[in-house]
């Protein structure tokens, strides 16, 4: 019987995505490891390879197609000794085209018919088929899976489904009168229909929400509901920062580096997190997650979003090499071409906006990071020097947004005074 080819999951919270491109067409052989497609995450784009050997006998998704879940079949792959005949009889109870995931998840199947109700999870002994997202949020909010329905694909559970769901303690509190009250949604704003008859009378474009503005909206809004944050902020003196990277960049012109300001932040932030070890940690649900290397997250903008490509143990590396990775993992985030690794992990990041002349912000900590540093711009400002006398200083200011769950005040600014040292006397770095 031909092989079904389903829409893989490339990342952890990857439940639908975009079939980009087919780089195989019917009749095609391929081998295992062979390049099938790419396909659009929330986060990049990224090949598919096969994982069977046999014929392309059908393609059941065309090019462009937006919002396929993940299981989801795409194709139809005929082993050895397989016909078209072998084809009809599995395409006979396969969708030929599934332009979305709404469009497959309406699909009832034949117990369905008699019963409106939607399918439970299937499991097979005591799995539970469940996404990664949908299986964070319900440990976060206490709920059991297994008294979950799922809606997805093949009854799998998904986002939806656990937001909606009501804790088994929360649920056995509530009288049974209550219970069948109308359900009381959590305030999130008007609706879109509510909101577009608001500007009716008004000329706009709309634009739909792809992939990675899904995301952005998701994880910030859970991350400002969910994080307790406090912010610390400092003005840090950059002058001999600034003469000591004239000096080194002009040492390195030979070798074509140009350090910048951004990659001397990242140097002093791997080696607060070392020197204040307690602050360099991830908030794990019942737990703290210590990390011993420095694997420090910078945010990078591209067109309609955003990257946190994580430079790992960069407390080992010199910033000539930090430089040459920031600038190689920017460049492939703008293309989206990252792996799911190299913007996945972390204990800390970095939001510099500086370079756009903005004075000082708040940035919102990335879960599970413990912390993030808002860089804003250097500015020459009056000081007061340590002899009394008015003076003229590049002074930058950052805010240092904290996860309270996991570093307190007083270690805050303890890292926070770690970072300061680090770039007002920027040759220690490099002892």
């Amino acid at each position: 019987m031909p092989i079904e080819i389903l829409m893989p999951a490339l990342s952890p919270t990857m439940e639908e995505g975009t079939l980009a491109k087919w780089l195989v067409k019917e009749g095609d052989t391929v081998q295992s490891g062979d390049v099938l497609a790419e396909i659009e995450t929330d986060k990049a784009t990224m090949e598919f390879e096969a994982v069977d050997e046999g014929v392309i006998g059908k393609l059941l998704i065309a090019d462009g197609t937006a919002d396929v879940s993940v299981n989801t079949p795409i194709a139809l792959l005929l082993e050895d000794g397989e016909s078209a005949d072998d084809m009809a009889q599995t395409s006979s109870s396969t969708p030929a085209v599934a332009p979305s995931s709404a469009t497959v998840a309406a699909q009832p199947s034949p117990e369905e018919n008699s019963d409106n109700s939607a399918a439970p999870a299937p499991k097979v002994g005591t799995r539970i088929f469940a996404s990664p997202l949908a299986r964070r949020i319900a440990q976060q909010r206490g709920l059991d899976l297994t008294q979950v329905t799922g809606t997805g694909p093949r009854g799998r559970i998904v986002k939806a489904d656990v937001e909606h769901a009501v804790p088994e303690a929360q649920s056995a509190a509530v009288p049974p009168s209550a219970s069948k009250a109308a359900p009381v949604s959590l305030a999130s704003g008007p609706s879109s229909d509510v909101v577009a008859r608001m500007y009716q009378d008004r000329e706009f474009t709309e634009v739909p929400l792809d992939g990675m503005r899904k995301t952005i909206a998701a994880r910030l809004t859970e991350a400002k509901q969910s994080i307790p944050h406090f912010y610390l902020r400092r003005d840090i003196k950059l002058d001999a920062l600034l003469s000591f990277r004239s000096q080194l960049n002009t040492q390195l012109a030979t070798r074509g580096v140009k350090l910048s300001v951004n990659d001397f932040i990242i140097k002093a932030c791997a080696n607060a997190l070392q020197q204040v070890p307690a602050a360099n940690a991830v908030w794990a649900g019942d737990k703290i997650l210590q990390l011993t290397p420095s694997d420090v997250a910078v945010a990078v903008a591209i067109e309609g979003g955003l990257f946190t490509p994580v430079l790992k143990d960069a407390h080992h590396k010199s910033l000539s090499a930090l430089s040459a990775e920031m600038k190689d993992l920017a460049s492939r985030a703008r293309d989206r071409k990252l792996a799911p690794h190299e913007y996945q992990g972390g204990s800390f990041a970095i939001s510099n906006l500086g370079m756009m002349g903005i004075d000082n912000f708040d940035a919102v900590i990335n879960p599970p990071h413990g912390a993030i540093l808002a860089v804003g711009a250097g500015v020459k400002k009056p000081v007061v020097s340590e002899d009394g006398a008015l003076a003229v200083a590049t002074v930058m200011s950052v805010t240092l947004s904290v996860d309270h769950r996991v570093i307190d005040g007083a270690l805050g600014a303890e890292l926070l005074q770690a970072i300061v040292d680090n770039l007002e006397n920027p040759m220690a770095m490099l002892a």
